[in-house]
């Protein structure tokens, strides 16, 4: 098999790098799995908000949003983004946080209300006592990833770009000006390798001989439960402003909840343990005073950071045509449309397109990891 770009990894990062670049290169897109994305896309909390990942992950966010809420027609028939909105909140010990947290996006045209007791008890009934004060970030939706993902695979492949499942790579080298790539599904040519491996990053990197970042995959926790009352379509994301947990409503009155968990862990078909599903619940319980009648599920997916914790693009600067589109932690959704736009038109060295054009790529190019 050979292409001009073989790019490992289809989850988010490589199906929509893929779908931006094909048609201008040849591309050959090499997942592990049987399936694409079935780690760290298939198990996201679906939900797109401007101040998630902080404020230089923000610009990518909102460079995204028009996208994702009107796609072109040749891409999407409607819209992947419903209405949410996110609630912080904050108890007596989160006062000065959720002071940060506005301080943090002041000019950035992220907007953020500040609700008192009554507004919050009124988004949320049952919300205990001591949650005393909030921000709501009206702008937050839902999104839909499955379908988003699809479109992406579906565009790179009308454009041009071939598809390998179970086609993990098991050995990379540059020979005379080319990528030689052995993998479970054959050999693989390219002129360029580019990273999209997720958390697997920093190990892809290492077979083809470039330095590791340090690109680490965090377990994140995520239970679906049923509650009583049951949880209401209209209620908000809630978040505890000092990351101890968030929840949002699902179809047919169910809630999803995560004690937002962090816990490093290798790359791997991670799973839930049952110690993260008890504190996410008992975390729970602090914020409202309702029933948990039944956990229906549970599962684990990994958010992969590099070490200052932003997306890496660009040309690697020590390897020849080996190209980073990975670290992009729990924020890779949300910033698809605008980092693979961003991250093309650094592979492909032509001129930003115009909804990124604003924005700085210094901030995420891989040669800031040079030692």
């Amino acid at each position: 098999m050979k292409a001009d770009v073989a790019i490992i990894g289809a989850g988010m990062a490589g199906a929509s790098l893929a779908a931006e670049i094909a048609g201008h290169v040849s591309v050959l897109l090499l997942e592990a799995e049987d399936q694409p994305g079935y780690h760290a896309t298939g198990r996201s909390a679906a939900f797109w908000e401007e101040s998630y990942g902080g404020p230089l992950v923000q610009p990518l966010t909102s460079a995204s949003g028009p996208f994702l809420a009107s796609p072109p027609p040749d891409f999407a028939d409607r819209p992947f983004l419903s209405p949410r909105g996110a609630l912080h909140i904050a108890d007596a010990e989160g006062h000065e946080a959720l002071e940060a947290l506005q301080a943090e996006f002041a000019g950035t045209g992220v907007a953020m209300e500040r609700l008192g007791r009554a507004a919050l008890e009124a988004m949320v009934p049952g919300l205990r006592a001591q949650w005393d004060r909030g921000i709501l970030e009206s702008s937050c939706t839902d999104i839909d990833v499955a379908r988003l993902h699809a479109a992406y695979l579906h565009q790179a492949r009308a454009r041009g770009a071939i598809l390998v499942t179970n086609a993990r790579v098991e050995r990379a080298e540059r020979v005379t000006g080319v990528w030689r790539l052995e993998t479970r599904a054959g050999g693989v040519e390219a002129g360029i390798l580019v990273n999209a491996a997720g958390a697997w990053a920093d190990h892809i990197a290492t077979l083809a001989g470039a330095a590791a970042p340090g690109i680490q995959p965090y377990r994140r926790t995520m239970v679906q439960l049923l509650t009583r009352p049951p949880a209401s379509p209209d209620m908000p994301l809630v978040m505890d402003v000092r990351g101890r947990f968030y929840f949002k409503p699902e179809a047919g009155g169910r809630l999803w909840l995560s004690p937002h968990d962090e816990t490093p862990v290798p790359a791997s078909d991670c799973a839930p343990e049952e110690l993260d599903v008890a504190i996410a619940i008992a975390r729970f319980k602090t914020a409202v005073d309702w029933t948990v009648e039944r956990v229906e599920h549970s599962w684990a997916g990994l958010r992969s950071f590099a070490p200052d914790r932003l997306p890496v693009y660009g040309f690697d600067p020590r390897v020849e045509e080996f190209f980073w589109c990975a670290g992009q932690g729990g924020f890779g959704i949300q910033t698809a449309p605008a980092g693979a736009k961003l991250a093309a038109s650094l592979l492909l060295g032509t001129a930003p397109d115009p909804s990124v054009a604003a924005i700085d790529p210094a901030p995420y190019l891989a040669g800031r990891f040079r030692n």
